[in-house]
């Protein structure tokens, strides 16, 4: 095993030997180690740019160029040589451009990934090799689709997680006219986590050359591929974008949940990016941060990113589920509750597919708290999208953050409705902080006693906006149930001021005055207004409800 120290730059090898890159080298580009003399490393090559890790990728095709020089010290300069244990000489020379990490079929016949053609038996798949094209005829390739190829990330175990199989059945079930592609890269993803890190590169650019390779064999289209990757996966597919030589982009990449560690905050060549096909997603699903670090990225990195109920965490996923999780899963729930945020991303692209009739929605916001005062439900010039396979695939400038409620299993569609309802305040109390219930009619379906606190309070005459997610569909809303849900305290507070201030005959206690309710649905972008059912009472007070009834509807759906 080989490991390289940050800041000094010390390669040794298990033998006692070491080589120092030294500060006075160049380090302009990547380097290579080619060995000699030595059976067990003969012909092999490390890249700089996958530190630490096992000296690996036959390097024989390649002819070093750089000189021959003795080292006394240090490396001090391009070609530096030093003797090895056992007569071995290693050699330092500088990478050409096409030599970083692996080689492809031309320069190397060996990849560490797999990639396994996937065909509806689960948990097998037809292994394909780069560079033999009798592989592309046994397993049932068909250059004329598209490929969705699937990318996992860090392995803990070094084995194919179920979630892998699941979204490759559900891929094949739902687009039987596709080939489905599982990348097996876990040779290098079963690792301490910054070298599996850094072996990020490397495999994004061994898909490259596959693609390419495929390309060049059966005329396979790069715009056809979209790579689905999973936590260091995405970065994966990030890397195998912007490795792709020649003309063209990937044509599609999603994010499930980028990885967040040793990414965040880096610049766009070191992560996945908007740059890297020609159309990416993303979902994030557990950008949650402890001591400064989260699981998932929390940065935009695509032209769309989806942040579902923030994204900082998700329902279903709490400490107090584990339980049920260890009945699900026996021994291993305990794992299972802490993925269960950062996995969650899969499920939803898994639902995407699965429940194609019920499409999630995101609407573009400035943070979830926005988002949670319903102020963000508008589709026009691209601020929402669908989430999952089924995204509109529409190019803008930068990033558009898109912010959704879901349900804590699936389906996980979310129907999402603003509310603004303008309070006239009656009272003495500069603020109140009445707690409602609304109740709901469509005209297919009924939801009663949803229960609304407005965060702010109700401090002044003015129009309040909150959000009211439903997880079930009720048509065309017709009717609005609003009740100001009355306590003790209150019913004594009126009481008490009745007795110091008594009313004549006729007068009315002071309460709220709630003339209209606008409300606005953000999946059908259709705005409905509803006015009191009893115009000569618009009085409303703790304990007591009003009905109110549609008197104004604009269908006219917003673009």
């Amino acid at each position: 095993m080989m490991t390289l120290v940050s800041g000094s730059w010390v390669l040794s090898s298990s033998a006692s030997f070491q080589i120092q890159r030294s500060s006075v080298l160049s380090t302009d580009h990547p380097w290579m180690i080619i060995t000699s003399g030595r059976e067990a490393l003969k012909g092999h090559c490390l890249s700089a740019s996958s530190w630490p890790g096992s000296i690996r990728q036959p390097c024989s095709a390649l002819s070093p160029s750089c000189p021959r020089a003795s080292l006394q010290q240090e490396g001090r300069r391009e070609g530096a040589a030093a003797e090895g244990p056992g007569g071995s000489s290693w050699r330092l020379c500088p990478q050409t451009p096409g030599q970083a990490g692996s080689q492809g079929w031309r320069g190397s016949s060996r990849f560490e990934a797999k990639f396994l053609l996937y065909s509806n038996r689960a948990e097998q798949g037809c292994l394909i090799e780069p560079g033999q094209e009798e592989a592309l005829k046994q397993c049932p390739f068909n250059a004329s689709l598209p490929l969705v190829m699937i990318i996992h990330g860090w392995s803990v175990d070094r084995t194919l997680e179920r979630w892998i199989w699941k979204l490759a059945e559900e891929l094949k079930t739902q687009l039987p006219d596709t080939n489905v592609i599982i990348t097996d890269w876990l040779s290098l993803a079963h690792a301490h986590y910054p070298i599996a890190v850094q072996n990020t590169r490397d495999v994004g650019q061994e898909i490259a050359r596959f693609l390419e390779w495929l390309e060049e064999t059966v005329r396979f289209h790069r715009s056809k591929a979209h790579l689905v990757g999973y936590s260091l996966g995405a970065h994966v597919a990030g890397f195998a974008g912007s490795s792709m030589r020649g003309n063209g982009k990937i044509g599609r990449i999603t994010g499930l949940d980028p990885a967040g560690p040793l990414f965040e905050g880096m610049s766009p060549t070191d992560r996945l990016s908007p740059d890297d096909a020609d159309f990416v997603d993303a979902i994030h699903t557990f950008t949650q941060q402890h001591m400064g670090l989260s699981v998932g990225i929390k940065q935009p990195v695509a032209h769309f990113d989806f942040y579902p109920n923030g994204g900082t965490f998700q329902p279903g996923c709490h400490i107090m589920h584990v339980y049920s999780h260890i009945v699900q899963y026996g021994i291993t729930g305990l794992s299972q509750t802490v993925k269960c945020a950062h996995e969650r991303s899969v499920h939803l692209f898994i639902d995407s597919l699965r429940y194609s009739q019920k499409q999630i929605t995101g609407y573009w916001c400035k943070n979830m708290e926005m988002f949670d005062k319903g102020r963000c439900l508008d589709c026009r010039a691209h601020r929402c999208n669908t989430l999952g396979y089924h995204i509109r695939k529409a190019r803008i400038p930068g990033s558009q953050r898109l912010f959704l409620k879901t349900q804590p299993q699936m389906p996980f569609k979310v129907y999402h409705y603003q509310f603004k309802i303008h309070f006239i305040h009656e009272f003495q109390e500069p603020r109140i902080d009445p707690t409602f219930t609304i109740s709901l009619t469509g005209n297919k379906d009924d939801v009663e006693n949803l229960s609304i606190t407005l965060i702010e309070g109700i401090t002044q005459n003015k129009t309040y906006t909150f959000l009211v997610p439903l997880d079930i569909d009720i048509g065309e809303l017709m009717m609005i149930k609003l009740k100001w849900e009355g306590t003790a305290i209150w019913e004594n507070i009126w009481d008490t001021f009745q007795t110091i201030i008594p009313w004549r005959k006729g007068d009315r206690r002071p309460g709220l005055i709630v003339t209209s309710i606008r409300v606005k649905a953000g999946e059908t972008q259709q705005k409905m207004t509803f006015c009191s059912q009893r115009v000569d009472n618009l009085h409303l007070y703790p304990g007591h409800e009003k009905m109110f009834v549609r008197c104004e509807v604009s269908s006219q759906k917003l673009r």
